[in-house]
């Protein structure tokens, strides 16, 4: 299996992060999978790279052009695919993986992974999604979500278009064992103003 990880670019954040990183990519190496990532050399990415590699799996690196400039392309990838800028970034890294890792993240992370809820939403794929809340990373992001079911902006159901793991452990025991789920298609009955 494809596992595609979203995560933090950052060498400043917390060694806990980077444990779980590394402790994630050793998983999918030793399960028997493939890590597919936005192929940089600093930060999570770096980390789930090198410890998934170590452990056996094949790493693909996908980066815009743009990064190679700066030198940012990890040499830790077995195989580094170049794209043309962002989006397409994002559209290799789907289309190549068969289910989806956030591990904390910035704005970019939090973009990748809310993308790909959002075309699960839309059936566009129906590929797993989870989210590895170290250190209760997430727990504002799923506050946020929590009020858009409360508000009626988003159904019930589409609580199960994620899965929230608390350790890369539970994630990976989760999108091994993942049962597709059939969500209702049809959009909220909208009453008249």
């Amino acid at each position: 299996m494809n596992i595609c990880v979203f995560c933090s670019s950052s060498n400043a954040i917390n060694d806990k992060y980077f444990e779980a990183a590394q402790n994630l990519g050793e998983l999918i190496g030793k399960g028997g999978h493939n890590l597919i990532n936005g192929g940089a050399n600093v930060g999570l990415m770096e980390a789930a790279t090198i410890a998934a590699s170590k452990a056996g799996a094949k790493t693909v690196g996908i980066i815009p052009e743009r990064m190679i400039g700066r030198s940012l392309a990890s040499n830790n990838s077995h195989e580094v695919i170049i794209t043309t800028d962002m989006m397409e970034r994002k559209a290799q890294m789907r289309d190549m993986s068969d289910a989806f890792i956030a591990l904390p993240g910035g704005f970019g992370t939090l973009e990748e992974i809310l993308e790909v809820i959002t075309l699960r939403q839309l059936s566009y794929h129906h590929k797993p999604i989870v989210f590895v809340n170290t250190n209760n990373f997430f727990d504002y992001l799923f506050k946020q979500f929590e009020l858009s079911y409360v508000e009626l902006f988003a159904k019930d159901i589409y609580r199960q278009l994620y899965f929230v793991a608390e350790t890369p452990e539970e994630a990976m025991k989760y999108i091994e064992n993942y049962e597709e789920v059939e969500l209702d298609s049809k959009w909220f009955k909208v009453p008249e103003k």
